[in-house]
């Protein structure tokens, strides 16, 4: 749908531009930037770039707070939240993951995502059998996002295998589980099913991991999807790096830099442990480090090598990942903050004198986003779909005469929400603050959520 909005302040590749009006067209691209036309009585104070969540599991949404007790080993890391994971899987139908998934979508909207990655390996029912349509699950995230209106690209993930020396998957593991061959079928399936999605919807593709998926299954995916997105998790947990090491010679990011055809369409999720030879060729790759840091501290990761890595003009993107928290502000705040304490300093991820901190952080986790999920999205000029999100200018926090400041309150500073409106590819989702579905949502996933508590 056309449409058009004016704005006190626009971010814009060039700067910021005052009392700008940003028009679209029907297919949600933007065709005009200017100032004819501006209206002052019904503009927006600041209109920025919405970012794209580039990596969500997003029925993880609704086991938020139950891995936060210690187990019975009495150390607790990510591979024992995996376990509290698996036993949360046995009771999740494909009607909880639409609801939970149109929750999360809208509160990606609402946080100012304007756009989503599904990282989608949840393929089966419980204990492993296939749905009469395979395609069912992805279905599932489809109409939630024609619920939500957020931006879909979506990652059907192929996982074969429960480590690296190819042993089956433990039972936890028997909803993702897929051959290559079933994967190919699989695909092929969702492929089709996704022919009456809306056009700014993406299909990529994303093989687990080297310890889920071999040489074999990475071949075929790249079969699968020749031109689209490609994610793939890598080197989130010291175990994993000693188990590939181990099994390949090589250390994961290492082994996959020299063995794959790593390009701007892939997307390491995660890459924390990385050296410094890593560091330098995944920047010059022109790949994008897909960081989630709210998660990856929730879940003890570790500290990802930001600062070497932007130096080394790398590209990043965030995502939401386990949705412990969503909120766009949060990554990026969690993303610098890591950084300060590791390195004892201030204003880390940004040398621009030009822009500030946040700005600059914004700034280019909208453009690494929107590449990892194959969106033509990130900035706001014309020729790029009109993904924006216009702050709002009630709250005395970001009331500041600097456009840069009110980013880096947002960012650093501000509680509460003070997202005002969202479009997503021209699709106004947001307004006044809220959802324009929220009461449908909210009531699906409240129903949801009762259903689950009753059932674990």
């Amino acid at each position: 749908m056309a449409g058009e909005i004016s704005a006190r302040q626009v971010l814009t590749p060039g700067g910021w531009l005052a009392n700008h009006v940003v028009r679209w067209d029907d297919t949600g691209t933007i065709t005009y930037l200017g100032n004819d036309g501006f209206d002052a009585a019904s503009a927006v104070g600041t209109l920025i770039p919405g970012l794209s969540n580039l990596h969500t599991h997003s029925f993880q949404r609704a086991m938020a707070g139950l891995a936060e007790t210690r187990g019975p080993s009495g150390s607790d890391d990510f591979w024992s939240w995996r376990q509290v994971m698996y036993r949360f899987l046995e009771v999740l139908t494909p009607e909880h993951i639409e609801a939970i998934a149109a929750q999360v979508q809208m509160d990606m909207a609402l946080a100012g995502f304007t756009a989503s990655a599904e990282f989608h390996y949840l393929h089966r029912q419980p204990r492993g059998a296939h749905f009469d349509d395979v395609s069912e699950m992805s279905q599932r995230i489809f109409a939630a996002s024609e619920t939500s209106g957020i931006g879909l690209t979506h990652l059907p993930v192929l996982y074969s295998h429960g480590g690296l020396d190819k042993r089956a998957l433990n039972q936890g593991q028997s909803r993702f589980g897929c051959s290559p061959q079933e994967f190919e079928t699989l695909y092929a399936a969702i492929a089709d099913a996704a022919a009456h999605m809306p056009a700014d919807f993406r299909l990529g593709v994303a093989p687990h991991s080297l310890r889920a998926v071999d040489g074999e299954g990475l071949s075929v995916c790249l079969d699968l999807c020749p031109e689209g997105p490609f994610h793939i998790h890598a080197a989130e947990q010291v175990r994993e790096i000693e188990e590939v090491e181990a099994a390949l010679g090589a250390r994961p990011v290492r082994w996959l830099l020299d063995t794959m055809p790593v390009n701007e369409r892939w997307c390491l999720i995660h890459a924390t442990h990385i050296d410094e030879g890593e560091t330098r060729d995944l920047a010059q790759s022109g790949a994008v480090a897909g960081l989630c840091p709210t998660t990856e501290a929730n879940l003890g990761d570790g500290i990802f090598p930001a600062q070497e890595y932007l130096a080394a003009g790398g590209r990043f993107g965030v995502g939401s990942d386990s949705n412990i928290r969503i909120s766009a502000a949060e990554e990026l705040r969690m993303l610098e903050v890591s950084q300060r304490l590791l390195l004892r300093q201030r204003a880390v991820l940004t040398d621009d004198k030009a822009r500030s901190n946040g700005r600059n952080l914004l700034e280019r986790a909208a453009s690494g986003g929107a590449q990892a999920v194959g969106r033509k999205a990130g900035t706001i000029e014309t020729g790029q779909l009109a993904d924006l999100v216009a702050l709002r200018d009630d709250i005395p926090f970001l009331d500041w005469a600097d456009p840069d400041q009110r980013i880096d309150s947002w960012v650093f500073g501000v509680e509460g929400n003070p997202v005002r409106d969202v479009w997503s590819a021209g699709r106004h989702i947001v307004t006044g603050g809220d959802h324009v579905r929220a009461g449908e949502i909210r009531r699906k996933f409240a129903t949801t959520m009762a259903e689950l508590r009753s059932a674990l």
